[in-house]
């Protein structure tokens, strides 16, 4: 063999090398962590997670032979989020998939480096989790909610469904940035819509029975709660002291209607959950979250409870109902 004809071969085989050892040994499994303010049995925390796994399927990703799943749940506990956050990291986990303000604080304070992907949050930009929706820089992307737009409008829903009202009192976690902003574009609002707000931020579980009654004691004429781990897994509480006391409810997200409060204006979750799915396969397949614009909702869902309507003496303007995406009879 000639020299030449030895290095024509040795170039061939060196150019095989990658594709063998590609076809020997078959990508690693990927191991993704999810961070969640909810219990692992709360119905709604298990549509989501039914959507997002679906999504990574349709995208290749298959539980136990592509990806593995590191589950760390809060049970509406905050002030367990941090140690949680902490397990992720320390277990190594390719990508960090969480939701809500205090979920996402604990993941960034817990790394710089492993991605993470919002399935959803009120204002990922007024909050500071990143730069911008076109570039967010720094290891955290994925969607946003506009929230603070989203505020006003279901006060202008339920006032448009209880004309007389004139008191509501709005609940929210009081440690959770979006819900501060949400609250601010409220007040703002308020005034125009000839209504004065009672302000009452929860931080945990044990403050949601004061909040009520302190609604009460105001003459609350109608609750309005902000979406959060903490104040979604109580949301079948509040509605039922509301509705014991004749006060509609309305929400930011489908869950409060079906636990029987009046109604609710906002994104389709399910469908957020469902394309966070596909943050994490480009993750996996090498993209940087700072290069991944941030996502916004298109698609805005009103879900009205007529059956609760009913109870409370309260007559759905004709035309909310034929706008409504869902009608509870």
């Amino acid at each position: 063999m000639t020299r030449r004809e030895f290095i024509t071969l040795l170039g061939g085989a060196a150019a095989a090398w990658p594709l063998a050892a590609r076809a020997q040994q078959p990508d690693r499994r990927r191991r993704l962590g999810l961070l969640q303010g909810l219990a692992a049995i709360d119905a709604e925390w298990q549509r989501r997670f039914g959507a997002f796994k679906q999504g990574l399927q349709e995208l290749g990703w298959n539980e136990g032979r592509s990806v593995t799943f590191e589950f760390r749940f809060a049970d509406a506990k905050p002030e367990r989020l941090p140690a949680l956050a902490s397990e992720l990291v320390e277990a190594n986990v390719d990508v960090i998939v969480t939701n809500a303000a205090q979920p996402i604080e604990a993941a960034r304070k817990a790394t710089s480096t492993i991605p993470i992907v919002m399935a959803s949050v009120g204002d990922a930009v007024g909050a500071g989790y990143v730069a911008s929706l076109a570039r967010p820089g720094g290891n955290i992307t994925g969607l946003t909610l506009v929230a603070t737009d989203q505020s006003t409008k279901r006060l202008q829903l339920i006032k448009e469904i209880v004309p007389t009202l004139i008191r509501v009192a709005v609940f929210w976690n009081g440690n959770a940035s979006g819900h501060r902003l949400q609250l601010r574009e409220m007040e703002l609002a308020s005034p125009g819509l000839g209504i004065a707000l009672q302000s009452l931020p929860i931080r945990n579980a044990d403050q949601i029975d004061n909040g009520l009654r302190a609604a009460m004691q105001a003459n609350a004429q109608a609750i309005v709660t902000m979406d959060d781990p903490l104040i979604q897994s109580e949301r079948a509480r509040i509605v039922e002291f509301a509705m014991r006391q004749r006060l509609p409810v309305m929400g930011e997200f489908r869950p409060v209607p079906e636990a029987g409060g009046l109604a609710s204006y906002g994104p389709n979750q399910i469908d957020m959950w469902r394309r966070a799915a596909i943050y994490v396969d480009k993750i996996f397949k090498g993209a940087k979250p700072a290069d991944l614009p941030v996502e916004q909702p298109t698609k805005f869902e009103l879900v009205i409870n007529l059956q609760t309507a009913k109870m409370l003496g309260l007559n759905v303007p004709d035309k909310l109902v034929a706008l409504a995406d869902e009608v509870i009879e």
